[in-house]
């Protein structure tokens, strides 16, 4: 599994004419399901996401997690992340989860936020998205389960 994670002042994701997920401060996620993930993966990337100290202490360090601050998530899937473009120009997607591994993960991932209190937002799974937001910092991590990066 792999995530984008970024610190926002605010993002929402639009799908044609309708604001379907917003969120005010807090991260916005990118997530991509692997073919092979597995409960332990889930349980990886969800943990790192909720507990990166990614927000600003009153000393001005990065010592805060968006469970420390009250912030909001707006998840949005993202099978792309898995694309392969070490050959040629065109990347294969052939390591993304099919479309029934790839929901199941991704509702479930907002159900586990939801379920540990957290103001949680998403986007369409499979749709076209439009996603707009102000990264804070700027901050962006990259998780993978597999930690290849």
């Amino acid at each position: 599994m792999r995530a984008v994670v970024q610190r926002v002042l605010n993002a929402q994701v639009q799908v044609g004419d309708q604001c379907v997920g917003r969120i005010a401060e807090g991260v916005l996620v990118y997530l991509g399901v692997h073919k092979d993930d597995t409960d332990k993966d889930f349980d990886y990337i969800l943990d790192k996401v909720i507990n990166l100290r990614i927000f600003s202490d009153a000393d001005g360090r990065m010592n805060l997690s968006v469970l420390d601050t009250g912030g909001e998530i707006l998840v949005v899937s993202q099978f792309t992340l898995l694309g392969d473009a070490r050959r040629g120009r065109r990347p294969s997607y052939g390591e993304a989860a099919g479309n029934e591994k790839g929901n199941l993960y991704y509702q479930r991932f907002l159900y586990s936020l939801k379920e540990k209190g957290i103001k949680t937002a998403s986007g369409q799974f499979g749709a076209d998205m439009l996603v707009s937001y102000t990264n804070d910092g700027p901050v962006t991590i990259l998780l993978d389960s597999f930690k290849d990066f």
